[in-house]
Parts: structure tokens; sequence; C-alpha cells
């Protein structure tokens, strides 16, 4: 009985101390997140073998794991930039990246967590400034948004594309000018717009005045004819055909022949 408790506490605390290995050596990996490991004797970052991917890891209880987050993320920047004649512009924006994950060691060793804050928004602003600077107020308030999102978008991949940064999309969501800029602007949009729709109006008169004179002109030319081909015994024949037509109606009483003018006859008593 005096040698029970003798071999009970060495086993004890092996399975204490064995515990306390396997909870610093148990890592969990999250979804959508990888880690870097860090061997503190052997090396320091990996960077010559994937990450670590999601789910349960036993590492060494004297490394360390890194992780990063390793799907698509979204960032935000407000900017305030100057358009090609020196005017401040506000601008709003948000970048779709990730980390490029087979380079995600050598992101953790030469960039560290912080490489949003140090690459991704830096060049973000940059290209935002190299864009804007080329185009007036009024194209970037009105026609060029869309090519100045995709500018931006280029300029910022070409910077961090050799930077282990994967750059999905870049989205410019407001663009905003000096109040009194604005005013001009819209006025002289109002402008061009009330000119032309006076221009559609006028054209559209002018259309219109158009086929009325085609429409006489051809009426003319139809009489013109019409009368060029009206003989005098075509005439007379007509006068005749309407005459007796008229002699066949109940309302015609008396008929005289030949009374005419033109010798066709005269229809009288006509009820």
């Amino acid at each position: 009985m005096d040698k029970l408790p003798k071999i009970a506490l060495p086993a004890l605390a092996a399975i204490i101390f064995l515990i306390i290995i396997i909870s610093k050596s148990a890592i969990t990996i999250g979804s959508g997140e990888a880690g870097v490991l860090y061997k503190t004797f052997g090396g320091g970052v990996v960077t010559d073998e994937a990450p670590l991917g999601e789910g349960f890891h036993l590492v060494a209880p004297w490394n360390k794991v890194f992780i990063y987050e390793v799907r698509q993320q979204e960032v935000f920047e407000k900017m305030q930039v100057l358009s090609s004649n020196g005017l401040e512009i506000k601008l709003d924006a948000s970048a779709w990246f990730q980390p490029e994950y087979e380079s995600l060691g050598k992101l953790h060793q030469e960039k560290s967590e912080l490489y949003k804050d140090r690459i991704l928004l830096p060049a973000i602003r940059s290209a935002a400034r190299s864009v804007v600077g080329r185009y007036t107020p009024e194209q970037l308030y009105s026609s060029k948004r869309d090519a100045i999102q995709q500018e931006i978008f280029e300029e910022t991949r070409n910077i961090v594309g050799d930077q282990y940064i994967q750059l999905n999309q870049i989205l410019v969501r407001d663009v905003t000018l000096p109040p009194t800029i604005k005013e001009a602007i819209e006025r002289k949009l109002k402008q061009e717009q009330e000119s032309l729709e006076y221009e559609f109006r006028l054209i559209t008169a002018e259309k219109e005045a158009q086929k009325v004179r085609i429409e006489a002109q051809g009426k003319a030319d139809a009489n013109k004819i019409l009368s060029a081909s009206l003989t005098d015994k075509i005439l007379q024949d007509k006068g005749i055909d309407a005459t007796l037509k008229l002699a066949e109606s109940p309302n015609a009483k008396v008929v005289v022949v030949g009374s005419g003018d033109d010798g066709l006859p005269l229809i009288l008593g006509n009820n």
C-alpha cells in the first residue's frame, strides 16, 4: 500500500506533462484560413512547403503557427486626389483581394501580417492619384467612371503583382467634387441637354416640312398630268356620262339636251 503513491505520482505527473505538451502542440485552422509555420530551431519561416490547411495539426511546442485568412476579402479606402486641372476630388474605393496561397510563407516573411496596410492600401492610393490626375472633373463626374475604375485596378495590380497579393477587383464607389464645381457641371450638362433637345426639335420640324413639300409637289405633279390628259372630247364624254346618271335619278325631272355653253345637256327641275 505504501508503494502505490510512489508509482502513481510520477505517472500522474507524466500524464499532466503530456497534456500540456499536446495542448501546446495542437493547432486548429478554421475555414477559409491557412497557417504559416515558424520553426524556432529549424530556419524560421517555412517558405518551401505549402501552408498548413484547414483542420487539426500537431506541431512542436517550441514552434509557432501564424494564421492568415486566405478567402477573398474587402478593404475600403477614402482618398483625396487631384484632377488634371488641380481640383481636389474625394474618392471612395474598395478592393477585393486575397493573399496568394502558395506564397503565404514568403508573404509573412517579407511583408508580415500587416501586408494590407503596408502594401495594398499604399498601392491603391498611388494608382488612384495617377489615374485621376489624367481626367477633368467633368469626366470624373459623368462618362469616365468605369474607365477610371478599370485603370486604377490595372495600375494597382501591376504594383502588387510581385508582392504575393492577388487583386481581384477595384470598385470606385463614390466621386465627390467641390460643391461649386458640381453645380457648374450640372448647369453645363443641363444646357447641353436643352441644346440637344432644341436641335432635335428643329430637325424634326425640318423633316416634317420636307414631307409636306414632297406631298404638295406630288399632288401638283399629279394635277398637272391629269390636266394635260383632259381634252375637250374627254370632258364632253364625261359630261354625257354624268348627265345620263342624273337623268336616271328619281330626283331628275327635266333634261334639256344641247343647251349648255359646250353643248352639254342641262338638268332642270331637280328636287
